[in-house]
């Protein structure tokens, strides 16, 4: 629904102004003020497209209204189209300063009211329709296309975040790796939109059972990477286990399957040997195929050490 906001001290302008829009049907909802303090307590209990806005008015002016106005974060990009009787060039250089769209010389003719508000109009949904666009492109660029997941280029950026305020603030983490088993298997007999559908619930299983400051992400192919902030190793084990056997509950009734595991490494910072964020992963990555050498469907804890030492959970 479309809302214009009608500020002006004269009730015969503001009902003209209503009129002229009104027989040009551009909006759905008409809101009104006699001055800028008035409409700001309107503007902040309904969202409105467009505002048509007088510059002398008493209590508050309309120039003292636009400055309250853009530090509201929904109408920084709200239009406004001052109203104006006077013709100082150096008013209309203050309001444009202050956000003002345009300008309307009082008396105007509503020929020219409705034909600013449709430009005014079509530039908002132009930039409603570009920052759409760029919120939409962020989302691609961040997340894996077919789980919905974080991308592993976000993921180690975020990874890297933390992994600096451990350093910082002599804090733990914790990084789990978590690898499909036998998942070429499933691609070779069953197909790719099987193993994609396999993926897909895995991933969902992942997301669904961990806390919400926690970071999953699809690392590539059939693994998942999951930063725990604030976690030792023996709790992420622990969490990694419990993941472990909801894949393994939840994945049961996929068709053509007799079921589906995944293996699980682990690896806490601040740990013996890990003495980067490399380390750190490297470390995760040998325990995860520590726990496919072992069997498949486990959980394995880096212990440190050299040679290092991996402890079955």
């Amino acid at each position: 629904m479309s809302v214009v906001l009608i500020i002006d001290d004269s009730i015969t302008i503001r009902q003209g102004i209503k009129i002229a829009l009104k027989k040009a049907s551009l909006f759905d909802d008409y809101l009104e003020a006699r001055e800028g303090r008035e409409a700001l307590d309107r503007a902040r209990s309904t969202q409105v497209d467009l505002i048509l806005c007088d510059v002398v008015m008493p209590e508050m002016d309309g120039f003292q209204f636009l400055e309250e106005l853009k530090k509201i974060e929904t109408y920084r990009d709200t239009p406004v189209i001052m109203l104006t009787g006077q013709e100082s060039v150096e008013k209309k250089i203050r309001g444009l300063e202050l956000g003002a769209s345009d300008y309307l010389i009082k008396p105007f003719d509503s020929g020219e009211l409705i034909a600013r508000v449709k430009v005014q109009l079509k530039i908002k949904q132009l930039q409603d329709d570009l920052r759409e666009a760029n919120e939409r492109y962020r989302t691609l660029s961040l997340t894996d296309y077919l789980t919905g997941l974080y991308n592993r280029r976000h993921f180690m950026d975020m990874l890297q975040q933390e992994y600096s305020r451990c350093r910082r603030h002599n804090a733990v983490m914790s990084l789990l790796i978590a690898d499909v088993d036998h998942f070429k298997s499933i691609n070779d007999r069953l197909g790719h939109l099987k193993g994609d559908e396999v993926l897909s619930r895995a991933a969902l299983v992942l997301k669904d059972n961990l806390r919400g400051h926690d970071t999953v992400a699809r690392f590539g192919g059939e693994e998942f990477s999951i930063l725990l902030p604030m976690t030792n190793g023996e709790e992420a084990a622990a969490v990694a286990d419990k993941l472990r056997r909801k894949i393994e509950s939840e994945l049961k009734s996929v068709e053509g399957l007799n079921g589906v595991t995944a293996s699980f490494g682990v690896a806490a910072f601040p740990s013996p040997g890990l003495e980067t964020l490399e380390h750190l992963i490297n470390a995760a990555d040998k325990a995860m195929y520590r726990a496919k050498e072992m069997g498949r469907n486990r959980v394995v804890l880096y212990a440190g050490g050299d040679p290092p030492a991996f402890s079955e959970v």
